[in-house]
């Protein structure tokens, strides 16, 4: 019998519980291996052959590949796990934070100091807020290429 998750219908939230901790082990001990410097030199030289070490899935290694970040959430990654990936790029949480919305780094900041987003059309799936899937990726820098 699987427990009743009301959580699950906030837009633009995905909830780390015990199935996504679950779902996301093998990911998320790759990530905390990037905190000992020999593993981030073996990683940046060799990305796939690095990842091929760990027994993730082939969907979590393309996500950390391709640092889409919300990917690697919906697969079970834990942004404070996934920061190491960040770290290792040589990115700030808030330059992290800002790709997964689409913005840049300036916009990201710019809201976050503003207040963060509105809980206006943000409170459950289906309302019209900018946290809904519909407005996703926000910003200039989920412009791009559209």
């Amino acid at each position: 019998m699987s427990l009743d998750k009301p959580y699950k219908d906030v837009p633009g939230t995905t909830i780390f519980d015990a199935e996504q901790s679950r779902l996301g082990y093998h990911l998320n001990q790759f990530c905390m291996s990037l905190m000992k410097a020999a593993n981030r030199e073996r990683f940046k030289a060799d990305e796939r052959a690095y990842l091929d070490e760990w027994p993730m899935t082939e969907e979590q290694k393309q996500a950390v590949l391709a640092r889409d970040l919300n990917r690697c959430i919906a697969l079970g990654g834990n942004i404070y796990f996934l920061a190491k990936i960040g770290a290792t790029d040589g990115r700030s949480f808030q330059q992290m934070a800002g790709s997964m919305t689409g913005m840049t780094e300036e916009e990201y900041r710019d809201m976050m100091i503003k207040g963060g987003r509105s809980a206006e059309g943000n409170r459950y799936v289906g309302e019209d807020g900018d946290a809904q899937a519909q407005h996703q990726p926000q910003g200039a820098a989920g412009r791009k290429g559209h």
